[in-house]
């Protein structure tokens, strides 16, 4: 299987890489990068083709499989001639810079039958398995999120300072970090309607046009979610201050660090599960099933649609934060053409808005 990755400067290049280099039968052909010598370097140690236009590099080595990254402000049009090339892919989280550009391309993806994967790791975690076979049958109450990352000196030190541009990140903490919980809080709801109900958003540690902490409630009924990020824990890359706790109908349980779960039920028994439970570690889960899905021709765990669905939970929330007029929320929505429903908030209701194709 040949593989190309698009937009090699991004700093979750190697969580992709790494494992792709593992697997028997690929081989990495090509990379390309808009950066000529990060493109270049990255082409030497892999002894393959590169160039600073993916469209050029595909053409050229006519790749099985994409993993494309880059600037979030580039996303858009990469998936769009990966969907036109027919080019199975994955896509860095967030696929763009709002709700409107990604539920066009899920609907592009959905019309040509496309092969357009998100890397929603918590998906493919121990957590994520663990939790739903210990509560087997029984439904989510409360869910709370703590992850705090490192300090916005790494995007820096990456070469990705584009990162703290709203212009070309859509934004801090909330779309690069929050999203991993707000899809996961989709899991455990199931098809349930999710609505935003409060949130907060500062930018008090470094002073930069994004938010370096992000506080969001979400609810489905009386169910209720709690997710908290934020870029101001000094410590390296991959290292968080984290704490998650998940209430079922007749359990607890509290990840207190990245690899241990703590779980207790309602007779009083608890024990500490030796696992992992962020992210980090199902990058090289996400790969391994990811390349096995596509040439068994099974779909992806998390598509197109389901970072649509996200990215409207981003866009209600920066509607809440930023008092955005409601007909300007509508008419993004019918640009968009989406045949989604969507809740925006209006003076502390919401209204279920369903925008046909």
């Amino acid at each position: 299987m040949k593989l190309v990755f698009i937009g090699v400067s991004h700093w979750h290049t190697s969580f992709y890489l790494e494992p792709a280099l593992e697997m028997k039968g690929t081989a990495v052909v090509g990379v390309s990068d808009p950066n000529p010598r990060v493109a270049k370097d990255y082409a030497e140690r892999l002894n393959c083709q590169w160039s600073t236009d993916y469209r050029d590099l595909c053409n050229r080595v006519k790749p099985d499989f994409v993993f494309a990254l880059g600037r979030h402000c580039d996303m858009p049009e990469e998936a769009r001639f990966l969907i036109e090339a027919r080019i199975p892919f994955a896509m860095e989280k967030p696929c763009g810079l709002n709700s409107q550009e990604v539920s066009a391309l899920a609907n592009e993806a959905k019309a040509k039958g496309a092969f357009a994967a998100i890397p929603f790791v918590m998906r493919q975690g121990r957590l994520l398995a663990e939790v739903r076979r210990r509560a087997q049958g029984e439904d989510f109450q409360y869910l709370s999120f703590r992850f705090i990352a490192g300090p916005v000196s790494r995007y820096r030190q990456a070469g990705c300072d584009w990162m703290l541009e709203p212009a070309q990140s859509g934004g801090g903490c909330t779309i690069n970090l929050a999203v991993h919980f707000f899809d996961l809080f989709r899991v455990f709801m199931g098809k349930r309607p999710i609505r935003v109900t409060t949130a907060v958003m500062a930018n008090a540690a470094w002073g930069l046009a994004i938010e370096d902490y992000s506080l969001v409630v979400l609810q489905s009924g009386a169910k209720t979610c709690l997710v908290e990020t934020g870029y101001i824990y000094p410590a390296p890359v991959a290292v968080f201050d984290m704490r998650f706790s998940i209430r079922t109908d007749r359990h607890y349980f509290v990840a207190t660090g990245p690899d241990a779960l703590e779980v207790s039920d309602e007779q009083g028994r608890r024990e500490t599960l030796n696992l992992p439970t962020t992210n980090v570690p199902h990058y090289r889960d996400f790969v391994f099933d990811i390349l096995d899905r596509v040439r068994e021709g099974r779909p992806p765990l998390a598509d197109m649609a389901d970072m649509a669905e996200v990215m409207n939970l981003v866009d209600v929330t920066l509607a809440v934060i930023r008092d955005i007029r409601l007909p300007d929320v509508i008419a993004s929505l019918v640009k968009a053409k989406s045949d989604r429903i969507f809740l925006i908030p209006v003076k502390q209701q919401m209204l279920l808005l369903s925008v046909p194709h």
